[in-house]
């Protein structure tokens, strides 16, 4: 009897680290630490500045104000990477150093049926909240700006992608936007955004070709923050192994993002093969534990073939699920419409509920959201390892209509 065996994709580095400072180091000391490392000047650049101008792409190091993190670039070469990072290692001012990661847009699978069972079976239809005053932050590879379903939405938008805007040549962006805050159909036939009236905020994080820097990433991680969003929604991320830990560089900014009123959710990931025995463990940045982690449930309730599982310990839990399959929502023109599957479509649910919740009452931000969010889910027959606390619910309605 032959045996079939899975191999997680390989990590993509970009040749450059990532620095996670401990907290009590001060922004000045961060920029010596890495001048005198790298033998140049370090850049600082404020989270709230938006994406990095096209010089940082060439600097050596730089510092990211406020958050502890600094950046050395793949220019320095491999040689004196390897040894800058051990250099870092040994400093006791240094929490981390590690090499910097590209992040893909979730593996999405193309369905035909575009039906918005999402929206009903999370509550949404029913509930008397639309996440109006509340900003939401999707992190993603932009939104089709001149889409009919946004035209009349303000949007407060920022690329973080050297070389291109907001505009989404992906769709994976739009997607996503569109069942996180989205409505109707421009014909007005179907609905198929959660919080239709929240505060759309766009970060492009991933280019048009679906992939991302982790500078990137952090740095609207950081600009979702900074912007006072209390729900910031990343269908992103990248494998993991079983038996690794989460990225510090991630749950530094979940915790600063909880501690601040705001609740960054994520994707689980996609790397499961169900049907033939292989549960993939949740993915980063969503394995780290002040992110919730998002898996995928098709229309019976049954967790999706796909969904990664919560394998590993110390916040590589599945926290809560949502619809992850046979997914309507928008994408750029021409198409304007598409049905998709993945745990990438499940997280812009579970965010759009947030926002629900966030809206029916002020206290509940950050940690409070995260806790309101896991209390009122609803159980489904699946264990908690697959679904976490079960599948996400809208504030029910006082009377009458969605």
């Amino acid at each position: 009897m032959s045996k079939t065996t899975f191999e997680m994709q390989p990590p993509h580095e970009t040749g450059g680290s990532i620095v996670l400072f401990k907290p009590d180091v001060d922004l000045s000391t961060q920029q010596s630490i890495l001048a005198s490392l790298s033998g140049a000047d370090v850049q600082t650049f404020a989270s709230r500045a938006g994406r990095l101008p096209e010089s940082a792409d060439e600097a050596p190091a730089i510092v990211l104000e406020n958050v502890n993190i600094g950046f050395i670039s793949a220019q320095v070469g491999a040689a004196q990477s390897e040894s800058i990072r051990a250099n870092l290692m040994d400093d006791d001012r240094v929490l981390s150093v590690r090499p910097e990661l590209y992040l893909f847009a979730l593996k999405t699978i193309q369905d035909d049926d575009q039906k918005t069972w999402g929206v009903d079976a999370v509550g949404a239809w029913a509930s008397r909240y639309t996440g109006a005053g509340i900003k939401v932050a999707v992190l993603d590879t932009g939104l089709d700006l001149q889409h009919p379903d946004f035209a009349d939405r303000t949007i407060v938008s920022e690329s973080f992608v050297t070389g291109e805007d907001v505009q989404d040549g992906q769709g994976h962006g739009t997607h996503c936007a569109g069942t996180a805050v989205g409505g109707r159909t421009s014909d007005r036939d179907f609905r198929y955004g959660v919080a239709s009236d929240a505060d759309l905020y766009v970060g492009k994080v991933l280019a048009n070709s679906g992939s991302g820097r982790e500078r990137d990433v952090l740095i609207g991680m950081a600009w979702a923050i900074e912007q006072g969003c209390e729900v910031i929604s990343m269908s992103l991320g990248s494998d993991v192994r079983e038996g690794d830990t989460y990225s510090p560089e991630y749950e530094a900014l979940g915790r600063q993002a909880l501690d601040r009123g705001s609740l960054i959710i994520a994707a689980a990931g996609n790397s499961s093969s169900r049907r033939l025995g292989f549960v993939a463990p949740v993915g980063s940045p969503a394995n780290a534990p002040s992110i919730m982690a998002v898996a995928a449930v098709d229309e019976a309730l049954s967790v999706a073939d796909f969904s990664s599982g919560g394998i590993n310990p110390d916040g590589g839990e599945v926290n809560v699920a949502g619809p992850g399959v046979d997914v309507f929502s928008s994408v750029p023109a021409p198409r304007l419409y598409r049905s998709l599957s993945g745990t990438s479509m499940a997280c812009p649910h579970v965010a759009g509920v947030a926002a629900h919740w966030a809206e029916s009452d002020q206290n509940l931000r950050g940690q409070a959201l995260w806790d309101k969010i896991i209390e009122t889910a609803a159980p489904v027959s699946e264990d908690a390892r697959d679904v976490g606390a079960g599948l996400v619910q809208s504030p029910p309605a006082a009377a009458g209509v969605a």
